[in-house]
């Protein structure tokens, strides 16, 4: 095999790596470059693929726990899609009870069902997604009512005037 062939498939895997962003693929262009290595080295074909597997298997297993800690720790992990509506604020549109029901959370018709037994809601009540079983929102509890400053008069910027 061709030095060029493994820093080939070391830069696939990098590009692949941008768009995932799972630091899996990056490890793996690790290994593809410690290959490159063995065969600038002289090394046998075999002898490059179990470089390739053992380097990626080491990076995998030792390197990226660390990094994934690392990065997490420097930025806070953002909830997408379905697993970013837990902790919002629900409306109920058809009671909900541990049975079931229908709440409107951000524009959208969900099924819900009550987190614990013997908790039932009325058309209309506030209730909070506690957390998500499937396409079903669990909630729980009448939301307390949020501390909101007084809004400004439109048309009018607040100012201090000076004494």
């Amino acid at each position: 095999m061709d030095v060029l062939w493994w820093v080939g498939a070391a830069l696939l895997f990098i590009v692949v790596e941008v768009v995932s962003v799972n630091l899996v693929l990056v490890m793996f262009a690790g290994g593809a470059l410690a290959a490159a290595l063995a065969n600038a080295l002289g090394a046998p074909v075999g002898v490059q693929f179990v470089t390739f597997a053992v380097v990626s298997g080491l990076l995998l297993f030792a390197l990226r726990p660390w990094l994934l800690r690392r990065l997490r720790g420097r930025m806070p992990l953002v909830e997408t899609n379905a697993a970013a509506q837990v902790g919002r604020v629900a409306t109920v549109v058809a009671d909900v009870g541990p049975a079931g029901g229908r709440i409107k959370l951000t524009g959208e018709v969900w099924s819900a069902r009550t987190a614990r037994d013997g908790l039932a809601f009325p058309v209309g009540a506030e209730v909070r997604v506690v957390r998500l079983d499937g396409a079903t929102a669990i909630v729980d509890g009448s939301v307390p009512p949020m501390h909101l400053a007084p809004p400004a008069e439109p048309g009018f910027p607040e100012h201090k005037e000076n004494a």
